[in-house]
């Protein structure tokens, strides 16, 4: 299993209001927007952001979302250590297979894999 991206998320009230934020002043541009979630890249570099009111289809919203090559391994990997799982291995209307887990400091971290 390889990481292929590790994005912040941040959790804000308005997904508008808080966009024009990081477009005005980092020059973001919007790459994803569902509603409720939006991701915002760099047009250079491609580093990217995500803001998230609630999110959709599970219990709470992930600090942070890591992309894998491989979300079985991840997901195995994770039940063997122990984490406590928050969102079980599912797939999601919008094309991902995704599963939530709490680290240690209670983080809550999104691992997904593009289906």
């Amino acid at each position: 299993m390889a990481v292929r991206r590790i994005m912040p998320i941040i959790t804000v009230g308005d997904i508008a209001t808080a966009s024009r934020h990081h477009t005005d002043i980092l020059g973001l541009t919007e790459v994803m927007n569902h509603g409720w979630i939006a991701t915002f890249a760099d047009p250079d570099s491609g580093l990217q952001v995500s803001l998230m009111t609630t999110d959709l289809t599970a219990p709470c919203n992930p600090a942070i979302s890591v992309e894998v090559d491989d979300v079985d391994a991840a997901y195995a990997r994770a039940l063997a250590s122990g984490a406590e799982i928050i969102h079980e291995l599912q797939p999601e209307d919008w094309g991902v297979r995704r599963f939530f887990y709490r680290d240690t400091d209670g983080i809550v971290v999104n691992v997904l894999q593009h289906l």
